[in-house]
């Protein structure tokens, strides 16, 4: 998009408008009866006043520039909100940074760890991108690396913990735990989180409450931080059982439904980062004007064991056979599954999306969909409704379709669909639009006077402030 250019002041154009006018004669006599004399005369008196008022009635100002300093604060902060961020010891943040390379077992993450998180810049997007593309190729498990730097940079950030309210605790323990999922040693596994609890122990804010207006965000689910000695071990550590870190506030894309009374859900990023107001409206015009010809779409690989393979099975099934679905197979190594742009373009083509549970609940397919303005079909109350209730409408079918996993409805996709109401349908999509800004992440330099929305950061610590009132009060 092309952002609009400054336009000059009126002060600007009233003086081009003196300096170019035509009619300007070259010289005029020095006579009181002169009536170019007279007129140069008091054009001067004038002038001289009007100059004299400018210096000594209105104050000077300074020409500013945007700080990018640590300690900016640019605009103004919303809500009830002053956060104090922990400067810890690099080893449970920017350190482990230096060993990209291995901190997931499964991929390098260097490429996913740049730009604070956000990856590297997509280009030859064709989305609404301007000079300053707001688009990147972001990980999926990379949400607490942005929150981080976008709390850093946050208008509601005090450098003063006498004046906070919420303590923020930027651990990368997601980025650990993913390190680590082959250990089998469980003491070395928890080290790092062991002596994470013990630091924190041990800092003046951490007492005054017990720690219960701290938070901590994580990239990762609850089920990588929630280890018990007799279930099943699928590499996690314990973070989240120790009874210190129960009395904070704890951020995850996805929360234990039963067990997580201190997990708040908060949204899987997706690939769209916007630094101003009109890189997100631009956004969400393209949005609203799609031509959507698929009835529904599918985005995902079949899943091994009997439980994940069922509704999996069944949705490439039914989308196979029909007519009116659009179905992007992410097997074989398929690479359309690994591009953004086409990830994008079947979900902007898309009237519904059919989202079915992954490896957990949850998945960021859920909030692609949502940025592509196309609205989701669930089959498990947890894979939405019982995790972000800070960023979701209360009433679930404003924006989205519920079928039970195991009911008749999952049976008979296409219809189901078919009978919904065109005025429904649009309305849905509206809601679904209106949602985008709630559930992005923002560039983390933006600056809070251009941004003109409350992003998910915003969203999640005005719910922390909310939280942690109720629960100290």
């Amino acid at each position: 998009m092309l952002l609009s250019k400054k336009q000059p002041s009126s002060a600007t154009q009233w003086t081009e408008k003196v300096k170019y006018q035509k009619h300007r004669e070259p010289y005029f006599k020095f006579s009181l009866n002169n009536p170019q004399f007279r007129y140069a005369a008091f054009l001067f008196v004038f002038l001289s006043l009007w100059f004299l008022l400018q210096v000594f009635w209105f104050p000077p100002t300074r020409a500013t520039r945007h700080q990018t300093t640590a300690k900016s604060s640019p605009g103004k902060c919303g809500g009830d909100v002053s956060v104090y961020v922990y400067d810890l010891p690099a080893e449970f943040n920017f350190g482990l940074l230096h060993d990209c390379s291995h901190l997931n077992v499964y991929t390098n993450m260097c490429p996913h760890v740049a730009n604070n998180g956000l990856g590297r810049p997509l280009e030859n997007m064709d989305l609404g991108s301007s000079e300053s593309s707001p688009w990147f190729a972001t990980h999926q498990f990379i949400a607490e690396m942005i929150f981080h730097a976008r709390v850093e940079n946050h208008p509601c950030r005090t450098w003063d913990p006498a004046t906070a309210n919420l303590f923020y605790v930027p651990f990368y323990g997601g980025l650990h735990v993913s390190s680590k999922f082959r250990e089998q040693n469980h003491t070395v596994r928890d080290a790092l989180a062991v002596r994470l609890v013990d630091y924190l122990r041990e800092q003046p804010p951490w007492r005054k409450n017990n720690g219960r207006d701290h938070f901590i965000a994580l990239g990762r689910t609850s089920w990588d931080f929630m280890r018990t000695d007799n279930g099943p071990d699928f590499g996690a550590n314990s973070l989240l059982n120790s009874p210190f870190v129960k009395n904070m506030s704890v951020l995850t894309v996805e929360r234990n439904p039963w067990k997580g009374s201190n997990q708040h859900g908060i949204p899987y990023p997706s690939y769209f980062h916007p630094s101003t107001s009109g890189q997100m409206l631009t956004w969400q015009r393209m949005v609203r004007r799609s031509n959507r010809p698929h009835l529904f779409s599918f985005i995902g690989a079949p899943r091994k064991g009997v439980g994940k393979a069922a509704i999996r099975d069944e949705m490439i099934k039914q989308c196979m056979e029909s007519t009116r679905c659009k179905l992007l197979k992410c097997e074989n190594g398929n690479p359309k599954c690994y591009n953004p742009s086409e990830i994008l373009k079947v979900m902007r083509e898309s009237q519904f999306c059919l989202q079915a549970p992954g490896d957990s609940f949850t998945r960021r397919s859920t909030f692609d969909a949502i940025l592509s303005g196309c609205i989701p079909v669930f089959f498990s109350r947890h894979t939405a409704y019982t995790q972000y209730a800070w960023f979701l409408p209360e009433e679930a079918t404003e924006y989205s379709v519920y079928m039970e996993e195991q009911g008749d409805e999952s049976k008979i996709i296409e219809e189901v669909l078919m009978k919904i109401p065109k005025e429904e349908v649009e309305r849905m999509r509206a809601t679904v639009i209106d949602m985008i800004p709630r559930i992005t992440y923002a560039h983390p330099n933006a600056s809070n006077s251009d941004l003109g929305f409350q992003d998910a950061v915003d969203v999640a610590l005005q719910g922390l402030a909310r939280h942690v009132r109720n629960i100290i009060l």
